[in-house]
C-alpha cells in the first residue's frame, strides 16, 4: 500500500529563537490563569505542548524563565504601540478615537488582557528583581511617552502647558488607566469603548485645568525627587 504523502513529512522544528518565543507565549497563559505561584517549568512544557524538560534546557532556573516572560511581554506591547501608530497614519496627528485610548481599550480585551493580567503578576514579582524591573520598564516608558504626546494634543493650547502641569495631567489620567485596566484584570469593566474613555480623560483633564492647584496636584513630599522626575521626563 502506498504511503500518504502526508506521512513522510516530519514537522517543522523550530529554531531556539522561535521555541522560545512559543514558550514564553505559554507561559504569559499560564501567568494570566493561574498568577506567577501556578507557574512552573513543567506547566509550561505542557501548555506548549512540547516534550517535558524543554522549557528548564532553554531556561535553567525559573527566574530565567520569568526575565524572559517580561522581555516577550515588552517585545509584545512595543509591537502593539506601533501597530497602532502605523495604522492611524491615514487619520492625522490627532485621530479620533485617540491613540491612548484604543490602546489602553485593546489592553483591558482579549487577546490582550491575557498580557496585562501577566504583566501585573510579573510586575509583583519585579518588586524584588531589578533585573526584570528594568526590562518591564522599558514598555512602561514608551506607554507614558505616547500618554503624555497625546494627552498634550487632546488638551486646548496643550503645546502652552507648563511641563508641571503636564505632569499632574499624565500623573493623574495614568494613575486612573492603571486601576481602570486592574479592574478589567479582575472582570470588571467600567469602560467599553475608545470614545468612552476619551470622553473620561477629557472630563478629568478639564477638572486638573481648573485647579487653583494645578502644577503642584501630584508634587511629592520631597521636591527634590519630584524636580527629578520632571527633568527626566523631558529628557
Amino acid at each position: 500500500m502506498a504511503r500518504h504523502p502526508s506521512s513522510s513529512v516530519q514537522r517543522r522544528k523550530p529554531n531556539p529563537a522561535e521555541r522560545r518565543r512559543d514558550l514564553c507565549d505559554a507561559a504569559i497563559e499560564l501567568l494570566a490563569a493561574d498568577g506567577a505561584k501556578g507557574l512552573s517549568h513543567l506547566k509550561v512544557d505542557r501548555k506548549a505542548d512540547v516534550p517535558d524538560g524543554t522549557t528548564s534546557f532553554y531556561f535553567r532556573t525559573r527566574s530565567a524563565l520569568l526575565r524572559a516572560v517580561a522581555e516577550r511581554l515588552a517585545e509584545l506591547d512595543l509591537q502593539r504601540l506601533q501597530s497602532i501608530a502605523d495604522s492611524a497614519g491615514s487619520t492625522g496627528d490627532n485621530p479620533t478615537p485617540s491613540l491612548l485610548s484604543q490602546v489602553v481599550i485593546q489592553a483591558g480585551t482579549e487577546p490582550q488582557l491575557s498580557w496585562t493580567k501577566a504583566r501585573y503578576e510579573l510586575t509583583m514579582q519585579a518588586a524584588r528583581d531589578p533585573a526584570m524591573a528594568a526590562i518591564l520598564q522599558q514598555a512602561t516608558d514608551a506607554f507614558t511617552k505616547l500618554h503624555r504626546e497625546i494627552l498634550v494634543q487632546l488638551m486646548p493650547h496643550g503645546a502652552e502647558l507648563e511641563s508641571a502641569v503636564v505632569e499632574d495631567l499624565s500623573n493623574v489620567t495614568l494613575t486612573f488607566i492603571n486601576g481602570l485596566l486592574m479592574r478589567a484584570a479582575h472582570g470588571d469593566r467600567i469602560v467599553d469603548t475608545p470614545e468612552q474613555l476619551d470622553a473620561i480623560l477629557s472630563a478629568i483633564a478639564t477638572g486638573i485645568l481648573k485647579s487653583p492647584h494645578k502644577g503642584g496636584l501630584t508634587e511629592a513630599g520631597d521636591g527634590q525627587a519630584a524636580r527629578g522626575r520632571r527633568a527626566a521626563a523631558s529628557g
